[in-house]
C-alpha cells in the first residue's frame, strides 16, 4: 500500500534565509523575500519549504542564538510577514517546516539575563552551571564545536556556564521540567500560526551527562581536524535520556496532525537508527547526512544505501540529504558532472529528500576573500568556515544576481551572470531543468515516491543500479560515478525504456540488448 502522508511522500527545499531573496535593499534575505520567489518553488516543483532561524537574535551565529523564541527579527521582517508567507505557502500546497533551536539560547535571552543574576535567581537552573574546578579552570574537558572550552566563567557569580557552540550560545538545561514546558509551549506559538513541521538543531545534544564526565581523548585526532574531533563526545552529547525529551517534543506536533519532526542528528549509523525512539515514539525523520559523509565512488555509496536500508527500524522511513548551510555544496565536492549523477541519486532513492537552494542550478565553491569573512566558526578556526556555502541566491543576468540592489551580504559567484534561474530555466540540458524533471517524475511515479528499493548487482565499476517499484510499475535507475562510458547488458526477454537521462536527448529511447551509459551519465528506465 502507497504511503499517503504528506512527508513521506514529498521534498523539502532548504530555505538560508539571509540568502535567498532580500525584499528591502538592505543586501540580506527576508521573509517578502522568499514569500517573492513562492511561485519559483511551486514551478520547480517541491513540496515543503524549511527556512532557517528567522527569530530575534543579536546574530552572532546568524539566527542560531535565539534571544526571542516567539518572535520574527527585524531584520527578516515581522510575525505579519511571517504569516503572510505561510498564507500564500499553503495557497500554493507548499507546506512550511521551521528551524527550532533548542539546545542553546542567546546570551541576550531574557531567560539567560536572569538566570545570572544570582546563584538563588528561579532561573538560575534553567542553563548548565558548574564550580571551577580545583585549579579554577573549566569544570571539565569539554570543548565547543567551535573551538575552544565549552564553559566561560561568569564574574558575577563565580561559576562556569556551559556553551556547546559559541559562549553567546549558553546551553539549556533540558533536565529542568521548567524548560521543556517553555520550550513546548514555543513550538506550538508556531503550530498555531499554520507551521507543517520543524527541523531541530542539534537535537543529539540536548541531554548531557549527569556526572558532568571528561570525555575521553579521541586517539585518532590530527591537527588539521577542528579541535572537537580531540575528545569523542561520549558525555556532552548523544545521552540515552535525550530519546524522552524527542517523544515528549513528538507527541507535542500530533496533537495539531499530520506535523513533521525532523532532528539534525550527525552521528554514525548505528547512533542514527536510536533517534527514531522505541516504536517510533521519536523524530519523524531523523536527518541522514551520510551522502555528504561517504566518498563519492559506486561502491561505497551502493554500501551506505543498502546498509542504511538494512538498519531502519520497522516501520521507520529513510531520508537523503546532499548538502545544507554547514556543509561545502554537492558541487564543489564531487564536480560539476557529478552533481547532476548526485541529484539524480538523491530524487530516486527510497525516503524523503531534502534539497539545498542553489543545488539546483549548479552552484559550488565561492571562494570568500578574507574581509568578506562572517561565519563566527572560520573567524575562530580558519579552513572550517561555512560562509561558502550560504552565498545569495542568484536569480537574474542582473545587477547582484537578481538577490539584492545592494551589496550582497556575501559575494556571488564569478559565473553568476550566467549561473542563475533565468539563464537556465529554459535550457533543455541544464543542472536545473534536471532537478525540475526529476521532481516531476517523482510526482508521476508513486515507485519514486514511496515505491519499494532493490540493488540491482550489474558487475561493473564506476556503476550502480537499483529498482523502484510499486505495484505493477518497476523503474531502474542506472548511475555512472565515474567518467568512464559503460555498456550493459539488458535481459532479452524484458522491454526497457528510457524515462530521464541526466542529458538530454534520450528520453523514450528503447534498451536493446546492451545500453550504453556515458561517463557521469544517469538514466531511468521504465520496464514494459
Amino acid at each position: 500500500m502507497t504511503e499517503t502522508v504528506w512527508w513521506k511522500r514529498g521534498t523539502v527545499y532548504q530555505v538560508y534565509p539571509r540568502s535567498f531573496q532580500d525584499s528591502d535593499g538592505d543586501g540580506v534575505g527576508d521573509l517578502k523575500g522568499i514569500t517573492r520567489r513562492l511561485d519559483y518553488l511551486a514551478w520547480l516543483g517541491v513540496d515543503a519549504v524549511w527556512i532557517s532561524p528567522v527569530y530575534p537574535s543579536p546574530m552572532a551565529d546568524f539566527g542560531y542564538d535565539v534571544a526571542d523564541y516567539c518572535g520574527i527579527d527585524p531584520l527578516f521582517g515581522s510575525l505579519t510577514d511571517f504569516d503572510e508567507l505561510v498564507s500564500e505557502a499553503h495557497r500554493r500546497k507548499l507546506k512550511v517546516i521551521l528551524d527550532f533551536v533548542p539546545n542553546h539560547s542567546s546570551i541576550a535571552h531574557p531567560w539567560f539575563a536572569e538566570a545570572r543574576a544570582s546563584r538563588d535567581n528561579p532561573r538560575r537552573d534553567w542553563y548548565i552551571w558548574r564550580d571551577p574546578a580545583p585549579d579554577g579552570g573549566p569544570p571539565n574537558n569539554w570543548l565547543s564545536n567551535f573551538g575552544g572550552p565549552a564553559w566561560t566563567l561568569d564574574p558575577t557569580t563565580g561559576q562556569y556556564y556551559y556553551h556547546a557552540f559559541l559562549r553567546e550560545q549558553p546551553d539549556l538545561n533540558w533536565r529542568n521540567p521548567a524548560v521543556r514546558a517553555a520550550m513546548y509551549d514555543a513550538l506550538r506559538f508556531w503550530l498555531e500560526r499554520g507551521v507543517d513541521g520543524f527541523r531541530v538543531d542539534v537535537i543529539w545534544h540536548l541531554m548531557k551527562d549527569e556526572a558532568f564526565r571528561d570525555n575521553p581523548a579521541n586517539p585518532h585526532f590530527a591537527e588539521h581536524l577542528p579541535e572537537i574531533n580531540r575528545f569523542h563526545q561520549v558525555y556532552s552529547a548523544d545521552r540515552p535520556e535525550v530519546l524522552d525529551v524527542i517523544a515528549e517534543m513528538r507527541a507535542v506536533l500530533r496533537a495539531y496532525g499530520e506535523r513533521v519532526l525532523i532532528g539534525e542528528i550527525y552521528l554514525p549509523l548505528e547512533r542514527l537508527m536510536a533517534y527514531y525512539g522505541p516504536d517510533l515514539s521519536g523524530a519523524d525523520m531523523p536527518f541522514n547526512f551520510q551522502l555528504i559523509q561517504t566518498p563519492w565512488r559506486a561502491d561505497a555509496v551502493q554500501e551506505l544505501v543498502e546498509n542504511y536500508e538494512a538498519g531502519l527500524p520497522e516501520g521507520g522511513w529513510p531520508n537523503w540529504v546532499l548538502g545544507n548551510h554547514d556543509q561545502p555544496r554537492i558541487a564543489a565536492r564531487i564536480g560539476a558532472d557529478q552533481a547532476r549523477i548526485a541529484a539524480m541519486l538523491l530524487l530516486t532513492l527510497r525516503g524523503t529528500p531534502t534539497l539545498y537552494y542553489g543545488d539546483e542550478i549548479g552552484l559550488g565553491h565561492v571562494p570568500i576573500p578574507p574581509d568578506r569573512v562572517r561565519d563566527p566558526w572560520e573567524i575562530n578556526e580558519p579552513g572550517h568556515g561555512r560562509d561558502p556555502e550560504r552565498t545569495p541566491m542568484q536569480w537574474e543576468a542582473a545587477p547582484q544576481a537578481g538577490f539584492s540592489t545592494a551589496e550582497p551580504w556575501l559575494p556571488l559567484s564569478a559565473d553568476h551572470e550566467t549561473r542563475n534561474v533565468e539563464c537556465l530555466q529554459d535550457v533543455p540540458g541544464s543542472i536545473l531543468t534536471l532537478y525540475r524533471h526529476l521532481l516531476a517524475l517523482r510526482r508521476e511515479h508513486p515507485a519514486l515516491a514511496v515505491g519499494s528499493y532493490r540493488t540491482v548487482p550489474l558487475g561493473l565499476p564506476d556503476l550502480f543500479a537499483y529498482d523502484r517499484a510499486d505495484g505493477d510499475t518497476l523503474l531502474r535507475v542506472i548511475l555512472n560515478l565515474g567518467d568512464a562510458a559503460r555498456t550493459i547488458p539488458m535481459p532479452a526477454d524484458e522491454t526497457w525504456r528510457v524515462l530521464l537521462s541526466s542529458r538530454p536527448g534520450r528520453r523514450g529511447e528503447r534498451a536493446a540488448a546492451e545500453l550504453s551509459l556515458g561517463g557521469a551519465e544517469g538514466l531511468i528506465l521504465q520496464r514494459g
